[in-house]
């Protein structure tokens, strides 16, 4: 990512509304020239929208889009400097992959000769160098989806926006093209700007991730903050599996924080913020910072409480275990599968202790959800 005293997109509270819906409300982002960034949300949050407002197909009803300081306002979508790649691909199935990716050339009135060279680079860049005088139709889905990243880069983008680009693919192939998009994005330097659900694609394609919900950036950051410092309890949540335990400060100082669990009991923390005694939020856990024992086994932390096996479900390299404590809470514990001939260590049923470090987890100053 290079980043410069500009931002190359500059969003400012830009809103779009459907009659009495506000499918963006004044949301404000910075992006970098040569930053892949994200836009990760449920269904409906409103990240596609703001991509078409970015890419002209739509246009907000406040706000402003910049990029590289002008307007965008009134641009075409054609005269604009991106492209946009959709998840349904969107070739022509009448033209060869070559012709397909020397479309938007042919359409900027680029002599012969440059078109031919700069489709056999772009084909090369996305390894399709022999496909150039097949169809769409002849096409493998992952593959068709390289000719699409071509079509979009061909001739060098300001910005390229990607709809869901991963979304048709199954499983295996997606993986594939996540690391396919890492390499294009780093070889070319082209920005990129992101649309998906997936949180796991997200965070392993993005140098930042803004995460929304109904219309509104909840938090925009790297990938591992998002993770490991979300900022409220939808973050918390929608990135990854996460425990929340409602929770009240009892002291707090800047090393130490002491939090009360109904029903559990005592908490000890870490949080450098100015918090009071009696403040309330949830106190968020990654089920990978949980260790699981045998019962009536020392573990040596502060954070050790006794239950039972509820369910677990081996996956191989780690088993996710829920643990129903004595006290009637349930935790999620993800544990390595790291002992030689040995699938898993508990059985369903099985008595157990549950502890974790003292700056393992994140208190989130928020009233609890309703």
């Amino acid at each position: 990512m290079i980043t410069s005293a500009m931002p190359l997109l500059q969003i400012r509270n830009v809103t779009r509304r459907f009659g009495a819906f506000t499918a963006v409300d004044a949301v404000s982002l910075d992006i970098e020239a040569g930053e892949f960034f994200t836009l990760l949300g449920p269904s409906g949050c409103g990240k596609t929208t703001l991509l078409r407002m970015i890419a002209g197909f739509d246009a907000p009803d406040a706000g402003e889009l910049l990029l590289d300081g002008r307007p965008l306002a009134g641009i075409p979508p054609e005269a604009r400097p991106l492209h946009t790649v959709f998840q349904s691909y969107a070739l022509f199935p009448h033209m060869s992959v070559a012709g397909n990716v020397a479309f938007p050339l042919e359409m900027a009135g680029c002599a012969k000769d440059e078109i031919r060279r700069r489709v056999a680079e772009t084909l090369a860049l996305v390894h399709l160098e022999d496909k150039g005088a097949q169809f769409p139709h002849e096409l493998s889905g992952g593959q068709k989806q390289r000719v699409a990243l071509a079509r979009g880069l061909v001739n060098r983008p300001r910005l390229l926006l990607l709809d869901e680009p991963l979304g048709a693919l199954d499983a295996k192939l997606r993986q594939e093209m996540q690391g396919e998009l890492i390499r294009l994005q780093r070889d070319v330097g082209v920005t990129f700007v992101f649309v998906t659900h997936s949180q796991q694609e997200a965070l392993a394609l993005s140098h930042r991730v803004a995460v929304m919900k109904a219309g509104r950036v909840e938090q925009c950051d790297v990938p591992d903050r998002l993770y490991t410092q979300p900022a409220n309890r939808f973050v918390a949540d929608f990135i990854g599996k996460i425990n929340l335990i409602e929770v009240e400060v009892v002291a707090a100082s800047k090393i130490q924080l002491h939090l009360r669990a109904e029903g559990l009991g005592a908490i000890a923390a870490t949080d450098p913020r100015p918090l009071r005694p009696g403040d309330r939020g949830a106190f968020a856990l990654r089920p990978e910072l949980l260790r699981v024992h045998a019962h009536g086994e020392a573990a040596g932390l502060k954070n050790h409480f006794s239950g039972t096996v509820r369910e677990l479900l081996y996956l191989g390299d780690v088993t996710h275990y829920k643990i129903a404590l004595d006290c009637g809470l349930v935790l999620e514990a993800l544990m390595p599968n790291a002992a030689p001939g040995r699938a898993k260590f508990h059985e369903i049923g099985d008595p157990v202790a549950v502890s974790w470090r003292h700056d393992a987890g994140v208190f989130l100053h928020e009233p609890p959800a309703r």
